[in-house]
C-alpha cells in the first residue's frame, strides 16, 4: 500500500507564492513520474506539471515561468512552488506518482487533494 499526503495550501492575495509538498510513503521499489494536477469547480482535472525520477520538467502553459516543480528522491517527496498566483489558479491540486510496486508492476497513486484559493 502506498500514501500520499499533501501540504502546504491555503489562501493568498493575488501576486503571492505559496509552496505545495506531497510525500510517498508505503512498501514500493522506487518511483517513476511525479507530478501536480488541479481541478476547479465544474471543471475537468488538468495537467499543471510533471517531473521525472531524473528531474526532466514539464509544465502547462497556463503555469510555465510562474510555478516550479521540484523533487526529493530520498524523501519520495515532490514540491510545487507556486509564485505570482492568479485568481484563476483557484483549485484543489492533487499530487501524483507512479510508483513500482513489483519489478514488473508500477501503478498510479494520488493525493488527497489541497485547495489553494487566491484573491483578487
Amino acid at each position: 500500500q502506498v500514501h500520499m499526503v499533501e501540504s502546504g495550501g491555503g489562501l493568498v492575495q493575488a501576486g503571492g507564492s505559496l509552496r505545495l509538498s506531497c510525500a510517498a510513503s508505503g512498501s514500493f521499489l522506487s518511483i517513476n513520474a511525479m507530478g501536480w494536477y488541479r481541478q476547479a469547480p465544474g471543471k475537468q482535472r488538468e495537467l499543471v506539471a510533471t517531473i521525472t525520477s531524473r528531474g526532466i520538467t514539464n509544465y502547462a502553459d497556463a503555469v510555465g515561468g510562474r510555478f516550479t516543480i521540484s523533487r526529493d528522491n530520498a524523501k519520495n517527496t515532490v514540491y510545487l512552488q507556486m509564485d505570482s498566483l492568479k485568481p484563476e489558479d483557484t483549485s484543489v491540486y492533487y499530487c501524483y506518482a507512479a510508483v513500482r510496486v513489483a519489478l514488473l508492476a508500477i501503478r498510479d497513486y494520488w493525493g488527497q487533494g489541497t485547495q489553494v484559493t487566491v484573491s483578487s
